[in-house]
């Protein structure tokens, strides 16, 4: 098997693929089988980190890979769910602003030839916890009450957006220290 081809990279390869299942499983209104198959792809996130550090197959595709799985996953989860109204639409531009902010954070360090690690901070992880979290959750309520309660949810929102918030404004904050520092 080459290098950057390895069980880890493999998973998180399946959890790229699982995206558009997911989608299409949304808008067929197929909650229970959407929630399957996310439930899945949390699972091969959490394994592919955990067998990449216990084999010691850490590689740069898996490094930039994963935050791109979570990202395509979350970010297609949460546009689909806020065109279906199961979750609030403000949401899902706070979700996409943060992850759009990020790239364009990236594509200027990548363009001005300055260096950075891709590494998930704590806040980012907790930030995308949140973000599975609530996409499970909704599921869960649309599989088996079949309609959307906004006060059962409504703090699972509101904390998912502030933790996005902070991640963002944190990655804002590392890029300008990364681009300060590539400066002097």
């Amino acid at each position: 098997m080459p290098s950057g081809l390895n069980i880890p990279n493999l998973l998180t390869l399946l959890r790229i693929i699982l995206v558009p299942v997911v989608v299409i499983l949304l808008m067929q209104e197929l909650f229970l089988d959407a929630l399957i198959v996310c439930v899945i792809a949390g699972i091969t996130d959490g394994l592919d980190g955990f067998l990449a550090r216990k084999l010691n197959q850490m590689t740069p595709l898996g490094a930039y890979l994963d935050p791109l799985a979570d990202k395509a996953l979350l970010t297609t989860s949460f546009v689909t769910l806020a065109i279906l109204g199961a979750i609030p639409g403000w949401l899902a531009v706070v979700v996409l602003s943060r992850d759009f902010i990020i790239l364009f954070g990236v594509s200027i360090m990548f363009l001005m030839s300055i260096p950075f690690v891709v590494a998930p901070s704590f806040v980012s992880k907790i930030t995308t916890c949140c973000q599975f979290a609530l996409v499970c959750v909704v599921l869960v309520y649309l599989s088996f009450a079949g309609a959307n309660e906004w006060r059962v949810l409504s703090f699972l929102c509101w904390l998912t957006a502030a933790a996005t918030i902070v991640s963002g404004l944190h990655y804002i904050y590392k890029g300008v220290c990364y681009i300060n520092s590539a400066e002097k």
